[in-house]
């Protein structure tokens, strides 16, 4: 598998990620043989959102039940993770206590001290971009997110922020 430098982050990181969006009624048995297949691939990085799957953080949840990796396991994927979007409305959320919560459910529901990756799902257009600063200042702070990015932005949101 082809992999490249992630800029501004360190890693080391795959061509091709794997993504887990609709993993959430998948058995223990299928999730294994996809993380498998992955790996075996050089496939190591793991994309997750809190919105995969019903309720929030479902696919999160299944991917840590069926895997339960060891703390040597967990240390050899990345895993990226998406908060901002809220699918009974405001509908998009970047406020500092939505972003706390979600990253807090994300790494309960995938059995993790600290996601790799934590990227602003969709743009909010009601951003307040020092929330966000202060959230990903925390996060960081605690260790709980090592790396911050953006989904779905076009150049002059990312700017904004």
């Amino acid at each position: 598998m082809k992999t490249f430098p992630l800029p501004g982050t360190g890693l080391t990181v795959p061509a091709v990620v794997a993504g887990m969006m609709r993993i959430q009624n998948k058995t223990d048995a299928e999730i294994r043989e996809l993380f498998d297949a992955a790996v075996e691939s050089g496939i190591t990085f793991f994309d997750h959102a809190d919105i995969y799957g019903s309720p929030t953080h479902a696919c999160e949840r299944r991917f840590a039940e069926a895997l339960r990796l060891t703390p040597s396991a967990r240390a050899e994927v990345v895993l990226q993770s998406k908060a901002g979007i809220v699918k009974d409305g405001p509908y998009f959320d970047f406020s500092y206590d939505h972003l706390i919560e979600a990253v807090e459910g994300s790494l309960t529901a995938l059995g993790t001290d600290y996601l790799d990756i934590l990227l602003l799902h969709r743009p909010d257009a009601l951003v307040e971009p020092e929330e966000v600063a202060r959230a990903f200042d925390d996060l960081a702070a605690a260790g709980k997110v090592r790396h911050f990015g953006v989904s779905n932005h076009t150049p002059a949101q990312i700017e904004l922020l």
